[in-house]
């Protein structure tokens, strides 16, 4: 452009010559020619010149780098810069001085790559604030178009605010902070966030300095998350608990607010440095306890939906943020404590009855149970002493069964009281869970709502027979059916079982009885009021011989009987004999002596 300010008229030029139509001469021709190459740059192929923007169309603009044709260069190349307006002066990268048309062709963005590495870290050292083109969207972030270089926008880097919509950043032009430069892999990260967060920085200290607890403040949502929403104060950030978003209850916070929507919050607890804002929503509204029926009380009935379950029960709420409490044992008259669950569920409609209400506390507890009538109520003349009823078996215990008459009616039969005849280790023995079972009311503890019951009862006592029949010293076959240290086991006749004690299992040949073996025993005890047989084995031969060898000893005696008689009586009759002699002797003396 300076050469144009060098170029003076021709001294001789012939006006009236050029008006006219004639032609100029040789000379003057040359002349001219000189002068306009004068007023053109010397500009070179492949160089960097500076150019000015003459006209901006749909597709080209047209940039006059001071050469004999203006240059045209793609407007896409100007994406980055919607502000360019004619007159603008830009870099141009010179391709060729003419092309098949004659044109000059131009690059711009060869001539910004040109120099983009070292604008890029000047502008990184220098902590200046650029502008980029919004290229597109990339995983985790956005393309953008710095100085010809494709650089990095992190998501997290776009906003302050989480952003939602990526697409709605594409084809924009906005400013940026270089704030990372890979120089080996020639990477580059921008940011937007630290400009705006730098904005915010002053906004936020003028806020955070005059928050105080109790304070009410509008502010916007900003963020819902499962554990509460975050609320945009104007640059700070606060967050209301699930908790305190209703006094009812919430499952998600999504239920109570909505994104970017305006509402009035107050200001609960913060940290010293006010970094960690408690916000509460449900404090502004009046709680539902202060506005209960004040009529309301025990013994009324209510309804209400099921909102939370645990093992223990269920909360029921009678209206928004008024709960009550109905434990699992005031859902039903039985003594079966069970879950919950099996009763209740989450979403249910339920009638119940107030146990207990404490308005200062905010606390009641109700009653399914109360609806129906208690089944203990007259229970002397529904389940009277001996009379006889169908049970369901509940549970066991090493002591017995408990089993269930009627829902809320419970009782206990002895493990001594299931059968007459077998010895039951354990009730598992003789029944299952869920089984039914006959049973008779023995005894009824109405205070502690309990029925003493007995199955063994329905039949007659066998051991009013078993008495005459397994008397002490009768012998039965029996199977050894169980073997212990102790002894063993013998099932009897009739079902009954006896007890041998390893002594009494020894059999004639010494050798020792085994399980499931069949022998002859013999009854040694027997006692009707513990229901016991003691019987042996080795008693049967053992008897039989101490008989054999008794007999024996018995014909012996005799014998032996017999032949001391007949000694007796041989030694008699020579007494008898010695006698009469003595007689004679004492006649004759008698005689001499009357002489």
């Amino acid at each position: 452009m300076d050469n144009l300010k060098n170029i003076q008229p021709i001294a001789d030029f012939n006006w009236d010559e050029f008006e006219s139509g004639k032609s100029v001469t040789d000379a003057s021709r040359q002349e001219q020619e000189v002068a306009y190459d004068n007023t053109l740059n010397a500009i070179k192929e492949k160089d960097v010149a500076m150019g000015t923007v003459t006209k901006i169309g749909k597709r080209e603009i047209l940039v006059n780098v001071g050469f004999k044709s203006e240059g045209a260069i793609p407007a896409s190349e100007f994406r980055y810069n919607p502000d360019l307006k004619v007159g603008d002066e830009v870099e141009v990268f010179i391709e060729t001085q003419e092309d098949k048309k004659g044109q000059l062709v131009l690059s711009h963005r060869k001539a910004r790559a040109s120099r983009s590495w070292e604008r890029v870290n000047e502008a990184l050292e220098n902590d200046e604030i650029i502008k980029g083109y919004v290229k597109c969207r990339t995983k985790g972030g956005m393309i953008v178009d710095v100085f010809g270089i494709e650089a990095f926008l992190p998501g997290s880097q776009i906003d302050v605010r989480p952003i939602r919509d990526y697409d709605a950043f594409v084809d924009k032009t906005m400013e940026f902070k270089i704030v990372k430069i890979n120089q080996e892999y020639k990477n580059v990260v921008v940011s937007h966030k630290v400009l705006i967060e730098a904005e915010l920085e002053q906004q936020k200290k003028e806020i955070i300095s005059k928050l105080e607890k109790g304070q009410v403040l509008e502010g916007t949502v900003k963020n819902i998350t499962s554990y509460g929403v975050f609320i945009d104060l104007g640059g700070v950030d606060g967050l209301i608990h699930i908790t305190d978003l209703s006094w009812g209850r919430v499952a998600h916070p999504s239920e109570v607010v909505e994104l970017d929507q305006k509402l009035n919050v107050v200001i609960l607890e913060f940290d010293d440095q006010k970094k960690r804002i408690a916000l509460g929503l449900k404090q502004l509204m009046p709680h539902p306890w202060d506005s209960l029926d004040a009529d309301l009380k025990v013994g009324d009935k209510v309804k209400g939906k099921v909102v939370v379950m645990a093992d223990y029960g269920a909360f029921v709420e009678i209206a928004p943020g008024v709960e009550g409490l109905i434990h699992v044992s005031e859902m039903s008259w039985t003594q079966h404590l069970r879950s919950a669950q099996d009763f209740l569920h989450v979403g249910d409609e339920v009638e119940a009855v107030i146990l207990t209400l404490d308005r200062d506390e905010r606390k009641m507890s109700l009653g399914l149970k109360q609806l129906k009538d208690d089944p203990w109520e007259g229970i002397e003349e529904r389940f009277p002493i001996g009379s006889k009823h169908k049970a369901r078996v509940r549970n066991f215990t090493n002591f017995g069964v408990f089993v269930e008459i009627e829902e809320g009616v419970d009782g206990l039969v002895h493990i001594s009281d299931l059968s007459w005849t077998k010895k039951i280790k354990h009730p598992s023995e003789f029944t299952e869970v869920g089984a039914e079972m006959d049973v008779q009311v023995l005894e009824i503890d109405k205070e502690n709502r309990r029925l003493s019951l007995g199955h063994k009862q329905l039949e007659e006592n066998p051991w009013d027979v078993f008495e005459t029949i397994f008397k002490v010293g009768s012998i039965h076959e029996g199977t050894i059916i169980e073997l212990m240290d102790k002894g063993a086991v013998v099932s009897l006749p009739y079902g009954v079982e006896g007890f041998a004690t390893p002594k009494h299992l020894v059999k004639e040949d010494g050798s020792q009885a085994t399980q499931e073996e069949k022998l002859q025993f013999k009854v040694i005890e027997f006692n009707k009021e513990a229901k016991r047989i003691i019987v042996s084995h080795s008693r049967v031969f053992e008897d039989e011989q101490k008989s054999a060898q008794q007999a024996e000893e018995k014909a012996e005696k005799a014998e032996s009987k017999r032949s001391n008689n007949a000694v007796a009586a041989s030694n008699a009759s020579n007494n008898e004999k010695a006698t009469l002699g003595d007689l004679d002797e004492l006649a004759a003396l008698k005689e001499k002596l009357s002489e």
